[in-house]
């Protein structure tokens, strides 16, 4: 067992992906025997997505479905991959994990991201504007102040049951997400999309911005990728082809489709830009054999120094995406057993 793996915990996100022909409820109740499955595994977290108006995405209400989801666990810690804040009022932010956490104590995650809508008529539905994500910083402040009671933009408003309570904050970087991060003081979640390089410097630069606050005493980095244990290599990309399919759809047609079986997307006659889209999205994505993951994630580890890592695998066949968790769950058994 490598030294780092043996010491590193690692997390789940899972967005509730729909397959091709499934009822939206159906994913959403996979989604909640899936985090039963990651508690039995072992892993720290397990987290649920925000998207609005995506055909391939059941999850739109996070903090409904975490709610679920802890209700039907009862040690791994449920949070959001996250609550897209430009989206929300703070203060119902606020309140709803002040639920959450005065529901399931010591359990609940307040991850929060920057992105707005996908398409203009989401944001115009959502009442949001493309350059509401410009406002995050102090959305965040005053979302924080809710819980210590210290906000500043409406200062004779208490949020309850917010007040005093501690749900755990992260922020998801992108672009300018690092700094906000390290000058909240608050723990990073940053994915490997976008290559290791720009990771590395997001990361620097967290780390040399950091601020201790009541919430975090020194920096904390999560990072998110997608892994994929396979019985071989080429069983390992099997796995991924049907998420890097779906990414390669929307970034070509504006939206996200249910995904379909590896051997369909084997058999697509893709354009040339639908091609490039599908093979970027399999870049970089750490697959192989057990040993060949545990050698590449002991190496990633070791570079970026990250404190945790967060799995985002999803694949068409259920079952098939189980077996991958739990074989990687067993690289990585020392940091389970110590739960």
């Amino acid at each position: 067992m490598s030294s780092l793996l043996g010491r590193t915990p690692f997390s789940v996100l899972d967005r509730s992906r729909t397959r091709r022909g499934e009822a939206v409820g159906a994913a959403l109740r996979a989604t909640v025997g899936f985090a039963r499955e990651a508690e039995g595994l072992g892993f720290r977290r397990f987290w649920v997505a925000e998207h609005h108006g995506v055909p391939g995405v059941a999850g739109s209400a996070p903090t409904v479905l975490a709610s679920a989801v802890a209700a039907a666990t009862g040690r791994i810690r449920v949070g959001t991959g996250g609550v897209m804040l430009p989206n929300h009022q703070p203060m119902v932010v606020a309140e709803q994990f002040g639920v959450l956490e005065s529901l399931f104590p010591g359990r609940i995650d307040m991850g929060l991201g920057r992105s707005v809508g996908f398409t203009g008529g989401v944001r115009e539905a959502l009442g949001r504007g493309k350059d509401a994500a410009a406002g995050f910083p102090e959305q965040l402040a005053e979302l924080l102040g809710y819980f210590t009671g210290e906000q500043a933009v409406h200062p004779d408003v208490h949020a309850r049951p917010a007040e005093g309570l501690r749900p755990a904050p992260f922020v998801l970087a992108t672009g300018e997400g690092a700094g906000i991060a390290a000058r909240a003081g608050v723990p990073l979640v940053i994915a490997l999309f976008g290559g290791e390089e720009r990771t590395l410097r997001a990361i620097e630069e967290y780390r040399a911005q950091f601020r201790p606050s009541v919430w975090s005493a020194e920096p904390y980095v999560m990072l998110a990728g997608a892994v994929a244990v396979g019985e071989d290599e080429a069983d390992a990309e099997r796995l991924l082809l049907p998420e890097a399919w779906s990414a390669a759809y929307s970034r070509t047609h504006g939206v996200f489709p249910p995904l379909v079986s590896a051997e369909e997307v084997a058999g697509i006659a893709m354009t040339a830009k639908e091609r490039g889209y599908f093979e970027e999205a399999l870049r970089g994505q750490i697959r192989g054999t057990a040993d060949r993951v545990a050698a590449e994630l002991e190496g990633l580890l070791g570079r970026t120094g990250a404190d945790e890592f967060m799995v985002t695998t999803s694949t068409y066949d259920r079952a098939e995406q189980s077996a991958a968790y739990a074989r990687l769950a067993a690289l990585t058994a020392p940091v389970a057993a110590a739960r």
